[in-house]
């Protein structure tokens, strides 16, 4: 039968996971997301409040930071970054969770551990996050102290890692949606003033829409701008409203 103070965790626990789901629901930005993840798993999964958290995000073979709860944290992921070898990036190759209890005694990477106790670092914990296509994520925890984290403090931070994972995934999803979407209107925008300008062009010159199409392209080209840019000038110049041109509804 659970503690009570197991029970407190995992109801914690629970809401940190409700709250970044309703998070990633509401925001466009994934970094929004990610970055609460890393504040919210410091504090969940802290006892004594010492625990520093990142995100590191690899794609393209490229392991980036990007998200942390101090700036502090972003040093000692590059550390790892540079040698090319450590926790996080083992927790990423591997998709397994990493627990460092005493860096002073960890032998498997000598390139880092001496350098991440004399920058204040205990005991670390990585847990990957599982991702989709190329990408990998891991959520990154430092400890000032050794042997900050027990068994059940690597259980629930595996429990918050797959919660997480998931909503992650539609954060992600949600965002490509959006991105999608910017770029459609962007395009949408683009082609009106075009047509709009082409259509001026047409009006003012008495010519078919390829010649009025190629006065525009020569334009671009001789003055290096965008062919929309150009055709915003035309309509601009012509209608003497900037907002004729440029807005479309979404």
């Amino acid at each position: 039968m659970p503690t009570e103070h197991e029970t407190t965790e995992g109801t914690e626990g629970a809401r940190a996971t409700e709250h970044l789901q309703d998070l990633a629901l509401a925001s466009e930005d994934v970094g929004e997301f990610l970055q609460e993840l890393a504040v919210r798993s410091a504090n969940v999964l802290s006892e004594k409040n010492d625990l520093l958290s990142s995100v590191t995000l690899r794609r393209r073979k490229k392991p980036v930071t990007v998200a942390f709860n101090t700036p502090k944290v972003k040093d000692l992921d590059e550390l790892q970054y540079g040698a090319g070898t450590g926790p996080c990036l083992t927790a990423l190759d591997e998709h397994a969770t990493i627990h460092v209890p005493d860096v002073r005694e960890e032998t498997r990477w000598p390139d880092y551990t001496p350098t991440a106790w004399a920058k204040g670092v205990g005991s670390i914990l990585a847990v990957p996050l599982s991702l989709e296509d190329e990408a990998a994520a891991a959520l990154n925890l430092y400890a000032t102290r050794t042997h900050a984290f027990s068994g059940p403090k690597i259980q629930e931070a595996e429990s918050l890692a797959g919660q997480v994972s998931r909503t992650l995934r539609i954060a992600v999803r949600i965002s490509q949606l959006t991105e999608d979407r910017r770029n459609l209107l962007a395009a949408m925008q683009s082609r009106t003033a075009i047509d709009m300008a082409v259509g001026a062009i047409m009006a003012q010159n008495r010519c078919s829409q390829e010649a009025a199409m190629k006065i525009l392209r020569i334009a671009s080209s001789g003055r290096n701008v965008k062919l929309r840019d150009v055709a915003a000038v035309v309509v601009t110049s012509i209608a003497r409203d900037p907002a004729v041109l440029t807005h479309f509804d979404d």
